[in-house]
């Protein structure tokens, strides 16, 4: 199988899962109106953004328990099985009748197939992110390894491109009673295409026959406290990236519910941020490729720490077409170059034996801390401070830290420092 469709292989099945994970965010009032009634709408809205949260609960244990499992078995194997789990708890979540049908069963049922979701998540960025490292050309691994922040950013473009379609030709009523199962239902369709891609997957992990060799978990532990310090930076920066991808994807509720604009146009930013994401995610690589991880991660993300907030502004004091849809796609566009380079910077930093794991957990144990409270923040601080530019906060404390992070972490592209084997260590 040529790298190129096996990357594809390996990434479609990514992005059929971000995009089932994702679309809650995009529909977070209507399911709150079915599943978590209130006596207030900012209170329908809180449970409904609690219970995405709680996604992100079991992620770290998925990035563990399915990380591992990629380091000691195989990527195929994992990446198969966090897929299937994934199909199971949308197309529970697709169907579940509303609270109004069957009562306090109706959330119970949708929290739980939340924390399936997650668990199916944790464990599988980082055994896909493994393998397109794997797969690559010393030369072209982070333009390879691309596709694992692009497909994510093409699943979060489908979900607002669906958002826009149901949204235009539905009424308001319809889209809030059963408009949000069809988006679900519409990645459930495509679940099969996805297992029968993965499994023709070949593997990178040969026991025996390619020099690796089997490592127990103790073994797992002590090496990945050799790369304490990686890890830490790498932690810091992930934290950076989630809250800024998640308060992007919070864009559409907020342009609803805080600037009253039109619901086609609050997913109209979606698409065109999350579009413009996908470009910035592959020349952010094929950058990284020619000029290193560390000048693609430092010099775009110190960009963004001085336009956020005069975008915001714009945004806020002139609610429409050009000012969001130009000045947070801007955003959105830089935004996304320095995080493919820190993908692939970080996936070569570490030992095979350890990669899948590590990179599973550190990711998940990020989205978990601030990706599934992201949401949940700029809620209150709106709420709370009643100032509409309170995402712009958030984002710029973020965008403070990962720069810190990313003016520490190592250079490790070949381009700076040889043609080095992917187990450097």
């Amino acid at each position: 199988m040529s790298v190129q469709r096996a990357a594809f292989a390996a990434t479609v099945g990514n992005m059929l899962e971000f995009y089932d994970f994702i679309t809650y965010s995009f529909f977070a009032v209507e399911i709150g109106h079915a599943f978590f009634p209130a006596h207030t709408a900012y209170g329908s809205l809180m449970l409904s953004l609690a219970t995405f949260g709680a996604g992100f609960i079991t992620r770290p244990i998925g990035g563990i328990v399915l990380g591992i499992y990629s380091d000691r078995v195989g990527r195929r194997p994992a990446m198969l099985l966090s897929f299937a789990l994934m199909g199971i708890a949308i197309l529970t979540i697709a169907l579940t009748p509303s609270y109004a049908t069957i009562g306090l069963a109706a959330p119970v049922i949708v929290i739980l197939a939340r924390m399936v979701q997650g668990f199916a998540l944790g464990g599988e960025v980082g055994p896909t992110t493994a393998y397109l490292l794997e797969i690559a050309a010393p030369e072209r691994r982070a333009l390879v390894v691309a596709w694992q922040p692009t497909s994510q950013e093409i699943a979060a473009t489908a979900g607002a491109l669906v958002g826009v379609i149901l949204s235009g030709v539905m009424s308001p009523g319809a889209l809030d009673a059963y408009g949000w199962r069809i988006a679900f239902l519409i990645g459930a369709a495509c679940l099969p295409f996805g297992l029968w891609m993965r499994r023709s997957l070949p593997e990178t992990i040969r026991r025996g026959e390619d020099g690796s060799k089997e490592i127990t978990k103790s073994g797992h532990l002590a090496l990945s406290r050799r790369h304490l310090r990686l890890i830490v930076l790498a932690l810091m920066i992930l934290a950076s990236g989630t809250i800024s991808t998640y308060v992007t994807q919070y864009m559409t509720t907020y342009a609803k519910t805080t600037l009253n604009v039109a619901a086609n146009l609050a997913f109209a930013v979606s698409v065109v941020s999350n579009g413009l994401q996908i470009l910035g995610a592959i020349l952010g690589g094929w950058l990284a490729d020619r000029h290193g991880r560390k000048p693609v991660m430092i010099w775009p993300q110190l960009v963004v720490l001085v336009l956020t907030y005069p975008i915001f502004l714009w945004i806020v004091r002139a609610p429409g077409v050009a000012s969001l849809l130009f000045g947070f796609g801007v955003l959105s566009l830089i935004g996304s170059l320095p995080y493919t380079a820190f993908y692939a910077s970080f996936a070569e930093a570490l030992p095979q034996e350890i990669r899948g794991g590590v990179f599973a957990t550190i990711y998940a144990v990020a989205i978990a801390t601030f990706g599934g409270t992201a949401q949940l923040v700029v809620t209150w601080l709106l709420h709370v401070s009643g100032d509409p530019l309170a995402p712009s906060w958030y984002l710029l404390l973020a965008a403070a830290a990962g720069l810190v992070a990313m003016s520490l972490i190592p250079e490790t592209a070949p381009a700076k420092v040889g043609l080095a084997r992917i187990e450097p260590n």
